[in-house]
């Protein structure tokens, strides 16, 4: 089978998101015998919706007695944890510049994850947003989860606005048991409103960790002519400014901005990494395993 490229434009191109994922995580999992998720593990045990593919002999006959409805047992050896997938589809995600969507980036890392979850047999869900919530998936370990994962990441395309501190707001209630939260979005938000919506994520004992997409024009404003600048989360209205006026307050805005995020984050526990468009999928997420898998190695 043909090798993945590395440069994230061509990688959107070359197939369907599980023929992506299923190539990046052998690669990058192979020769690797632990997994970079352990130590996170929930101690409950919970009754889910039965799916296609569920073992029989873990129906739950007593539920189907009472409800009608098919309900399989989740023991604490058979899901080591519990993982919800956070993926922002407001507008300012559709955003390309010079290399592939920020979106795109984005639901390409997050069916990667989703297919490293799974084959852990861990449980995994997903949330897409921009307004409000736009897809809700409930986590299960059953292997017809990534199908309906990758369903929904191919149809949808970037929308309205987001809030981002009010949808994890309105998403909390929806995750009652403590589980690994991945937040996939270029985190555009008031930053102060953003941070204390992540330190709820924490106070309810939830691992949060966030991939920050950005693109590269966005951290450099490279911008030197008379540009047109378009709304994509509002009324998609156009501006034409002149780069020269703004480029200074701009850059010190966005400075101040990834750096309250980053600092804040890290005093709460959180894990934010901070990606562009531009950099290789596989050494974004190889990177970031390695450092997972060391980090767990030191606790031990």
């Amino acid at each position: 089978m043909a090798a993945l490229p590395e440069n994230p434009a061509e990688l959107a191109q070359f197939g369907r998101l599980e023929l992506i994922a299923k190539q990046l995580v052998e690669g990058l999992m192979m020769g690797r015998h632990r997994s970079p998720f352990k130590g996170s593990s929930v101690e409950f045990v919970e009754h889910r919706e039965y799916y296609p593919g569920d073992e029989i002999r873990h129906i739950d006959w007593r539920a189907y007695g009472k409800t009608g409805r098919y309900y399989v047992k989740e023991f604490e050896d058979e899901t080591n944890l519990r993982a919800h997938l956070l993926v922002d589809c407001s507008g300012s995600m559709a955003y390309s510049g010079q290399h592939v969507s920020k979106f795109e980036y984005a639901r390409m890392l997050a069916a990667s994850l989703a297919w490293l979850l799974l084959g852990q047999r861990d449980s995994v869900g997903m949330f897409t947003f921009d307004s409000a919530v736009r897809d809700q998936l409930k986590p299960s370990s059953n292997r017809e989860t990534f199908r309906r994962i990758q369903d929904i990441l191919e149809k949808i395309t970037p929308g309205a606005e987001t809030s981002l501190a009010s949808i994890l707001e309105n998403v909390l209630p929806k995750i009652p048991r403590r589980s690994l939260l991945i937040l996939i979005s270029d985190c555009f938000d008031d930053v102060d409103l953003l941070i204390k919506a992540l330190q709820r994520c924490r106070h309810d004992r939830h691992e949060v960790i966030i991939f920050r997409i950005t693109a590269p024009e966005e951290e450099t404003f490279p911008f030197d002519r008379p540009t047109q600048f378009r709304d994509l989360e509002h009324s998609g209205n156009r501006l034409l400014v002149d780069p020269a006026r703004l480029r200074q307050e701009y850059l010190r805005q966005y400075a101040e901005f990834s750096a309250t995020l980053q600092r804040d984050c890290g005093g709460s526990g959180i894990d934010c990494r901070r990606i562009l468009t531009s950099d290789p999928l596989q050494k974004t997420l190889g990177a970031w395993l390695a450092e997972r898998l060391a980090s767990q190695a030191g606790r031990r």
